[in-house]
C-alpha cells in the first residue's frame, strides 16, 4: 500500500532510515558493533581526541543520549576505543586497522543502497532534505 501523498515525505524518510539501520546493523554485526556504534567510530576517527560532549553533540539526531553513551561503552570494553585523558576517546591501534576493514564492507553495503541512483539525484536529494529541516527549524 502506497501512503498519502500528505504523508509521502515522511513516511520514506522513515522507511529509509529502518531500511538502513536493519541492513547495516545485520552487515556490522559480526564485527560486533550496530550502525550507531560505526557513526561512534568514525567520529572519534575524525579527530585526534574527540570527547565525549562532542560525540553526543554531532550525533544527536541519530540517536539519543543513553543509546549514544552505550555505543561509547562498547567500543570501549570491545578495544575498539581508548581514553587517553577524561572524557576523551581515540581509536586504538586495534581499533584502527578493525575499521579501515569494516570500511570496505561499509563501501559495498552503500553501492548497494545507491544501486540506479545518480551521484546528482543523491546530492538534490540531501539538498532538499537540508532546506526542508532549515525551514522547520
Amino acid at each position: 500500500m502506497k501512503p498519502h501523498r500528505v504523508l509521502a515525505i515522511g513516511y520514506w524518510l522513515n522507511r529509509t532510515d529502518q531500511a538502513l539501520t536493519r541492513r547495516m546493523d545485520t552487515m556490522l554485526a559480526e564485527y560486533g558493533i550496530t550502525r550507531i556504534g560505526w557513526q561512534v567510530l568514525n567520529v572519534v576517527a575524525d579527530g585526534p581526541l574527540v570527547t565525549d560532549p562532542e560525540v553526543l553533540a554531532l550525533l544527536a539526531a541519530n540517536a539519543d543520549t543513553p543509546t549514544l553513551t552505550d555505543a561509547v561503552r562498547t567500543a570501549l570494553a570491545d578495544g575498539w576505543l581508548t581514553r587517553p585523558a577524561p572524557d576523551h576517546l581515540a581509536l586504538t591501534t586495534g581499533g584502527r586497522a578493525r575499521l579501515a576493514t569494516v570500511a570496505e564492507r561499509v563501501a559495498a553495503f552503500r553501492e548497494l543502497s545507491m544501486t540506479g541512483i545518480s551521484p546528482e539525484e543523491y546530492r538534490t536529494a540531501v539538498s532538499v532534505l537540508e532546506r526542508m529541516t532549515g525551514n522547520l527549524a
